[in-house]
C-alpha cells in the first residue's frame, strides 16, 4: 500500500490529493489464481492516464494508478521507467552543465550505475566517464618506424616532439632520431636542434622531400618528424607528406591545442585531412579548464589520442592518454602537470 501511494504521487506530482484505496482482483486469469491489484484514486493538477486503466471521475482529473501484488514487492512498471528516465535525464542535464556533449552526458548518465545516480556529480562520475571514454585512448605502447607530427602553428609540435625525446632517453630506452622537415621556421629548427643535443638524440633538418625521403631511407632507429605548421594544400607541404603517403610504418599525429574550439577542431580536422593523421595529440591542457568543450567532436570523429601536453616543461608535463587521464582532463579536475 505505501508503493501505491507513493507511486501514486510520482506518478500524478507530489500535490496529488489522495481520494480513496482499495485492494481488488487483478483482471483475467491472474485474478484467478488470487492476484490483486493496489487500486489508488487521486486527484491531479493535470490529466494523466494511467497505465492499466483509468478510475471513473466526473472531471477527467481522477486517476486510477494500480500496482499488482504477487510473490514480491509491488511494483509499477511504468512509474519504475519514469523513475528511472528522471534520474538519467536530471543527471544528462547537470553534466551537460559542466560543459559536457550532451550525447556524452547521455551516455555517462545512462550507464552510471542506478543507485548511485542521485547526487552524482562529474567528480564522482570519474570511473563511468573513463569506461565512456576508452575509445579515445590509443593503446599502443611502442613507437612506429616513423612518427610525423602534423598540425597549425603555434600547438606545440616541437615541444611535443622534445617531451617523447626526452622522456624515452629518461628511462633508459632507445635513442630516437628527429627529423625537422620545416626549412622556414628556423627558430623552431634551433629549438629542436637544442633538445636534440641536450638529449644526443640526432637530428636532421630536411628543406627539401628529397632530402626527407634520403633521412627517413637512411634511419636506423624510430623518428619523430617535426613538419610545418602549414596547410597541407601548400605546394611543400603537399610534396613533404606525399613523401610520407603510402610509407609503410608511417604514423601521423594531428596535433591540437585544448582549447581549441569544437568548430575550429572540425576545420583543422578536415585541413589536415591530406595528411591522414591516425592520432591526435591534445596539448596546453593547462591553458584550459577542461576538455569537455571539445570531447564531443573528438568522441564523433573516432581518432584515438596518443598524447597530452599538460604544461611547457620538458620533459615532465607529457603523459600518456589513457582513459583515466582523460576522464580526469575531462571532469576538470586533473592537477596541472598530471592527471590525478
Amino acid at each position: 500500500m505505501q508503493e501505491a501511494l507513493r507511486a501514486a504521487r510520482e506518478e500524478l506530482g507530489p500535490g496529488a490529493l489522495v481520494l480513496s484505496t482499495r485492494v481488488v482482483a487483478a483482471p483475467g486469469a491472474r485474478g484467478w489464481f488470487g492476484r490483486r491489484q493496489v487500486e489508488v484514486t487521486a486527484a491531479a493538477e493535470r490529466p494523466v492516464v494511467s497505465e492499466f486503466r483509468q478510475a471513473p471521475s466526473d472531471d477527467g482529473y481522477q486517476n486510477g494508478l494500480h500496482l499488482e501484488i504477487g510473490n514480491g514487492a509491488p511494483r509499477s512498471n511504468r512509474s519504475v521507467k519514469n523513475r528511472a528516465h528522471r534520474a538519467v535525464a536530471s543527471l544528462a542535464a547537470q553534466l551537460q552543465a559542466t560543459g559536457l556533449d550532451p550525447a556524452l552526458a547521455h551516455d555517462v548518465a545512462k550507464a552510471h550505475p542506478t543507485p548511485q545516480r542521485r547526487g552524482a556529480t562529474v567528480h564522482n562520475l570519474r570511473r563511468t566517464l573513463a569506461d565512456q571514454l576508452a575509445m579515445l585512448a590509443a593503446h599502443d605502447e611502442g613507437y612506429a618506424p616513423v612518427e610525423v607530427f602534423v598540425g597549425p602553428p603555434g600547438v606545440g609540435k616541437t615541444t611535443t616532439i622534445a617531451k617523447i625525446a626526452s622522456q624515452e632517453r629518461a628511462r633508459g630506452g632507445a635513442r630516437l632520431g628527429l627529423i625537422a622537415a620545416d626549412g622556414f621556421r628556423v627558430g623552431a629548427v634551433e629549438q629542436l636542434r637544442l633538445y636534440a643535443d641536450i638529449v644526443g638524440a640526432p637530428l636532421t633538418v630536411a628543406r627539401t622531400p628529397d632530402e626527407l625521403a634520403h633521412a627517413i631511407e637512411d634511419a636506423r632507429r624510430p623518428l619523430l618528424v617535426d613538419t610545418a605548421g602549414r596547410s597541407p594544400h601548400d605546394d611543400v607541404s603537399r610534396e613533404m607528406l606525399r613523401v610520407l603517403a603510402g610509407r609503410p610504418g608511417v604514423r601521423t599525429h594531428l596535433v591540437l591545442a585544448a582549447s581549441t574550439s569544437s568548430d575550429l577542431v572540425r576545420r583543422s580536422l578536415d585541413r589536415f585531412a591530406d595528411a591522414h593523421p591516425s592520432r591526435l595529440v591534445i596539448t596546453k591542457l593547462d591553458e584550459a579548464e577542461s576538455l569537455a568543450p571539445i570531447v564531443g567532436v573528438l568522441r564523433e570523429q573516432q581518432i584515438p589520442i596518443s598524447y597530452l601536453g599538460t604544461g611547457q616543461n620538458v620533459p615532465d608535463d607529457l603523459e600518456r592518454a589513457t582513459p583515466p587521464a582523460l576522464a580526469a582532463w575531462v571532469a576538470g579536475d586533473a592537477c596541472h602537470g598530471g592527471a590525478v
